[in-house]
């Protein structure tokens, strides 16, 4: 929606106030009171416990098959996956009790008996079928859905438009699922353990052209549900939904009684809300006095495969000379660039890419040294002769504060150790991406991966068919690094040479001194430490709704 858009819509909704901007002012209010003498404290309803979620943004679309945004956070509380992994990353059966394969290439999958829909309806193949296959279209705009489907016969063809059905997937009976692939994959049951393209009932979600129905998910089009709650009621301009339990859920009983999430878009206003009681969990609140303002629990969680990283163009000037990378690199204290900008946590120091996958530890990385007196030697010894001669370094990717924090102190531990002082920091990064890339020498970004496995996490940041090789690093290739990633692909999940051959890529990768590592990341539970199970997986959703608690 454009600014114009928006605009014209909170006048015709009011004189001079949208209803947006009153409900905002009656929260404010609502805080104001709260904090200066009521002191409300909703924990508890009159039928039971409530999770009153505040949610930073308005969002106009809720449905599940968008792969990504806000809503699809708590995908989870309503709609149930294939499989899930644990806050741990162990992978559980869900509504597939077994998975297998003679190849890597056929997949059979079968469905658990029990597994019903909100209106006691069984969820059957055609349904998984159909699911998938209104995700794969391209009107759906899914945002990952081919990290899920891509390597699914019919696939490629669904995304050119030359067709819409997944023609490598079959359904024998209504309890299994047979998926051929185009080539072997031996981690292709860990991408199906998540929400992203979720099990609706097709005839629901999916039109007689194959495109997804408008607003079939909301409950005056009479939806059925396959998670352990269901929409009641949601009021898109108001910006709140209401869930409650599905007492057809085929997984153990939810304990709330309900689940309502309401818009506060304003970080200052939601933390006070929460702070008060009157809210106890937040979709993602990011704020640099967060532990100070909430508590440590608020924000704690388990560390998923997702890490934050300065990243070198390595073809920008004066990132094409090795010498230069490798003399930034050692002349900033690591321990002190996480102190400056998360001395709290949740998150904690990388030393290298891989973390929370098979590998990580004891990976063979050795951890870049502090040594100014030696970076100082090697921008000596650089084709450029010393930090007079550097053209200007440019950051990008320098928005939320505690990543301004992070900047900051680099370019402050150039300035005492190397005496660099042209250094610039901008926020914007897509800006700055393809032909453009080359105004810039760094970029901050973050890499991961959505599966417990550690060739997945390398292929998506450092192989040179990678986005982040070509974009960030500028166009990065270490023939090294994508043999060793092309090996370890062929070889199956538990095969200790896979992990081996990731950890040989990575230590390639090093010796090309082409990032600062900074941290990897916590994935936290935003609620307040009265509420229980409210653990996040790997792709940032509640592990097990149906076991949120408050008190």
């Amino acid at each position: 929606m454009t600014d114009r858009t928006k605009e014209n819509r909170d006048q015709q909704q009011g004189q001079g106030m949208s209803r947006r901007e009153a409900l905002k002012l009656g929260l404010a209010a609502g805080v104001g009171l709260t904090v200066f003498g009521l002191n409300a404290k909703i924990v508890l309803a009159d039928d039971g416990q409530v999770l009153k979620v505040a949610n930073p943004a308005f969002n106009q679309d809720w449905s599940p098959l968008r792969g990504g945004g806000v809503p699809f956070r708590w995908n989870s509380i309503w709609w149930a996956s294939p499989m899930y992994f644990d806050s741990e990353g162990k992978i559980k059966p869900y509504v597939f009790t077994s998975w297998e394969s003679p190849d890597n290439k056929v997949w059979t999958f079968k469905i658990d008996p029990k597994a019903t829909f909100s209106d006691g309806s069984k969820i059957t193949s055609a349904d998984v079928k159909g699911s998938w296959e209104v995700a794969s279209m391209p009107n759906t705009k899914s945002q990952r859905a081919d990290q899920v489907l891509s390597k699914v016969q019919g696939y490629k063809e669904i995304g050119a438009g030359s067709g819409n059905e997944l023609t490598g997937v079959a359904t024998p009976d209504e309890g299994t699922v047979v998926v051929t692939l185009t080539e072997a994959d031996p981690i292709f049951f860990m991408r199906l353990a998540n929400h992203i393209a979720p099990i609706t009932k097709a005839a629901q979600s999916r039109g007689s052209d194959g495109e997804e129905v408008a607003d079939w998910y909301k409950p005056d089009s009479s939806a059925v549900y396959s998670g352990p709650f269901k929409l009641t009621s949601i009021d898109i301009d108001a910006g709140k939904l209401v869930f409650e339990p599905n007492e057809n859920f085929f997984g153990p009983k939810p304990k709330l009684a309900r689940i309502e999430i309401t818009s506060i878009e304003d970080n200052v206003t939601a933390t006070s809300l929460i702070k008060s009681g009157e809210f106890n969990a937040h979709t993602e609140l990011v704020t640099s006095t967060i532990i100070q303002d909430l508590g440590p629990e608020f924000s704690a969680g388990p560390l998923i495969p997702t890490s934050q990283h300065f990243w070198f163009n390595v073809t920008r000037a004066p990132m094409d000379d090795p010498k230069v990378r490798q003399a930034l690199i050692m002349a900033i204290d690591r321990d002190g660039l996480f102190k400056a900008s998360y001395p709290d946590g949740p998150h904690k120091k990388a030393d290298q890419i891989l973390n929370s996958v098979p590998g990580a530890d004891n990976s063979g990385f050795e951890p870049f040294p502090y040594d100014p007196a030696a970076a100082k030697k090697l921008l000596a010894e650089s084709s450029y002769g010393g930090p007079e001669r550097l053209p200007k370094i440019l950051f990008v990717g320098i928005s939320a504060p505690a990543i301004q924090a992070a900047a900051q102190y680099i370019a402050e531990q150039w300035r005492q150790n190397l005496g660099i002082t042209a250094v610039d920091m901008k926020p914007q990064q897509d800006s700055y991406a393809g032909p453009d890339q080359n105004a810039v020498q760094i970029f901050r970004d973050d890499v991961g991966t959505r599966v417990p496995d550690a060739v997945s996490y390398l292929a998506g940041c450092i192989a040179s068919t990678s986005s982040n090789a070509q974009n960030k690093l500028g166009g990065y290739k270490n023939d090294k690094v994508d043999a060793a990633l092309a090996e370890a692909a062929t070889k199956a999940a538990d095969d200790p040479d896979r992990v081996k051959l990731a950890q040989d890529a990575q230590k390639a990768f090093r010796e090309d001194w082409a990032f600062i590592p900074w941290y990897s990341q916590a994935m936290s539970r935003w609620a307040t430490k009265e509420v229980k199970g409210m653990e996040k997986n790997l792709d940032w959703q509640v592990v097990a709704p149906w076991d949120i608690s408050i008190g």
